[in-house]
């Protein structure tokens, strides 16, 4: 721009500065306004104040004109001072706030965080309790209300009054040896208060870091739901994620994380609600959940609402005892795993369990007794391997005579020797693969298993979370900021038994090479898993290398090779039926085998 501009741009700013200062309000004014601010809130709440003087006279009055604001709609509730009840049994600890008349603090007693602490599953202002009733045309959060409190032995009641004969009560009520806390809520006199069919009930809360790996937590902890004539949902655990329940009523939601829990369950059923998830960024948080749902009204001179809530472990034995399906929070895995983890692995974990042995010796006998199980199958796999090692001299004769450049051909020709010889080619693995579920069902299993948590095995001192070889400082792609001995140990004795494995089966060209980069990418992903897990596959490997080699002593692939040769010299029934399967498998090679003729 050119000088003139400049200047013109300069005085108008200069002019525009010098009106703020000189045209801005006085005192006075400013004090006029704040007053006719609050005779206007005094109209709104049906109060008609007297016009005020300065005479000591006048400010009495006053005063008296502004306490009657406080009989308005809670008015009495609207101010106060925060203070606290506690309510305290063998397993809880919960503190109470006159605030918002609602559980502030839950302390689990018996149960430590990884640091030594006292688990605490949340506290403070993060933790948000509170009725939304439509009253007087505007909408009330009882978690803004001041709450007289009474307490009566183990009963502590809320009281938040409207006006004469009308509040709304809250009644805790905790029994011994008891990790439910009933919780009613009491409506009385506000039938032509409260506007609506619907009241909604807001509880949102940051659920606290209780183990070593936050990062563990999040992948176990998310918003659990069930619908009163439907199965136990929760929303997504690994991002941020809102959901609106509107296909049913619900009968109870939950704030789960790994190990613990905070769950509602509502007698009546809630009509409808949304669950909301949010993964904070502030160190020593988990997740930030928010629950809102709608409860009927009647409009009856004393509503009532029974509900229950529970604060403790996700012990599976825990949870299925308080009823409800709250057992079903547990991650035991997808179908079919969570049935064979249920009732299956659990049951016998439960056995071995009572005879109060060390974790580390548990889990030794239920690996022996898995492998036990599944030895007739481990039996089949590595004698289909050895028959198909003692065929392969043949199978590359006839990869020589037909030629490499004939695939279809081979195969076709290999079919025909598999069959003179009563070789079945994937006998090997349909066994490793009737074995997978029940592998893989151990996933889900001990990293979920809450009696692993704090239990100390050799070096390990929590068989709940990964063991800490050596620590890096430093996160290191792939692998993180740790190194687990347990992980190394399984992923070396993974490698070794992929090794005899090949020699066994024979294994050449990419197949072979394959089974060796398989353990180096679950050294990566098995890393910052519990150490339990690692155990038991680290067991696993060792029991299944020593029945191989007791196989392999009763094997004699003398006998094997006498026995093909034996099945090679019968003759073959063609006009056997032949299975579907094996149809099209035949008409398939015979179209391949006439296209590569035709080139």
């Amino acid at each position: 721009m050119d000088r003139n501009t400049f200047t013109g741009l300069f005085l108008i700013m200069i002019i525009l500065a010098g009106s703020f200062y000189f045209f801005r309000p006085s005192e006075a004014e400013i004090k006029k306004a704040k007053e006719t601010e609050r005779l206007d809130s005094l109209k709104k709440a049906g109060v008609t104040p007297a016009q005020k003087d300065t005479t000591k006279a006048a400010a009495i009055a006053n005063a008296a004109v502004d306490s009657l604001a406080l009989k308005g709609p809670f008015g009495t509730a609207l101010t106060g001072t925060e203070a606290n009840t506690v309510l305290e049994n063998e397993n809880l600890l919960i503190t109470l706030s006159n605030k918002g008349g609602k559980i502030t603090s839950v302390e689990v007693k018996g149960q430590k965080t990884f640091a030594g602490k006292p688990l605490i599953l949340f506290a403070g202002s993060e933790n948000k309790f509170g009725l939304n009733l439509n009253a007087a045309g505007k909408v009330i959060n009882t978690n803004d209300l001041y709450f007289t409190s009474t307490k009566s032995g183990n009963t502590v009641t809320m009281r938040a009054n409207y006006g004469a004969n009308a509040y709304v009560e809250y009644v805790y009520d905790l029994k011994p040896l008891s990790n439910k806390v009933a919780f009613n809520v009491n409506l009385v006199g506000l039938q032509q208060v409260i506007a609506g069919n619907t009241i909604g009930l807001n509880w949102a809360t940051t659920l606290l870091q209780q183990e070593k790996s936050i990062e563990s937590e999040h992948r176990y902890s998310a918003p659990y739901y069930k619908y009163l004539d439907g199965d136990v949902n929760h929303l997504s655990v690994a991002k941020d994620e809102k959901e609106e329940l509107s296909k049913g009523k619900i009968q109870w939601f939950s704030f789960k994380q790994h190990f613990f829990s905070a769950s509602l369950i509502s007698k009546q059923a809630f009509e409808k609600g949304s669950l909301e998830v949010k993964i904070p960024t502030a160190p020593g948080q988990v997740k930030f959940y928010d629950a809102n749902m709608q409860l009927p009204y009647a409009h009856t001179a004393n509503q009532v609402y029974e509900m229950e809530f529970y604060f403790g472990t996700n012990k599976f034995s825990a949870l299925k005892a308080q009823g409800y399906d709250l057992e079903k929070q547990v991650d035991l895995g997808y179908w079919p795993l969570k049935y064979i983890n249920r009732f299956i692995v659990l049951p016998v974990f439960n056995f071995l369990n009572s005879f109060n042995w060390n974790y580390g010796l548990i889990i030794l006998v239920l690996t022996i007794l898995l492998k036990l199980a599944l030895s007739p199958l481990t039996y089949k796999s590595y004698l289909s391997m050895a028959k198909m090692r003692v065929l392969k001299p043949e199978m590359d004769e006839i990869k020589a005579k037909v030629g490499e450049d004939n695939p279809t051909l081979v195969q076709q020709e290999y079919l025909k020797l598999y069959k003179k010889a009563g070789v079945n080619p994937l006998g090997g693995c349909l066994p490793m693969v009737l074995q997978l579920p029940l592998v893989m069902a151990f996933f889900f299993f001990f990293p979920n298993l809450f009696e692993l948590r704090g239990e100390s095995f050799l070096w390990m001192k929590d068989l709940s979370t990964y063991d800490e070889f050596i620590r890096f400082g430093v996160k290191i792609p792939f692998i993180g900021d740790h190194l687990s001995l347990m992980c190394v140990l399984m992923t070396v004795s993974t490698l070794i038994m992929t090794y005899f494995n090949n020699q066994v089966s024979g294994a050449t060209g990419q197949m072979k090479y394959i089974g060796y980069i398989m353990p180096i990418i679950f050294l990566g992903v098995l890393n910052s898993y519990p150490a339990g897990l690692n155990y038991y596959y680290f067991l696993a490997n060792l029991m299944t290398f020593g029945q191989q080699f007791l196989i392999r002593k009763m094997v004699d692939d003398e006998k094997i090779h006498a026995l093909i040769q034996q099945n090679k010299a019968r003759p073959v029934d063609e006009k056997k039926k032949k299975s579907k399967f094996q149809q099209r498998l035949d008409d398939y090679m015979r179209q391949q085998q006439q296209q590569q003729a035709k080139k």
